[in-house]
């Protein structure tokens, strides 16, 4: 498996594309990354809400 840069993904997305190009860039499944994340922000009192922003910022547009 041949792995590029790791960047918010164009076409998948809902929101930026964060959980798009993170779930593209190691073969995961976006839906189950998704449910995985708002599960893991609600429990952390949404701390990855700021992750995610954090990310928005610094992952490049695929």
């Amino acid at each position: 498996m041949t792995q590029g840069r790791l960047t918010r993904s164009r076409y998948n997305k809902w929101i930026a594309g964060i959980c798009g190009g993170i779930a593209e860039y190691f073969g995961w499944n976006p839906e189950l990354l998704r449910l995985v994340w708002v599960v893991l922000t609600v429990s952390t009192m949404f701390c990855g809400g700021i992750i995610y922003l954090i990310l928005w910022l610094i992952m490049p547009q695929e």
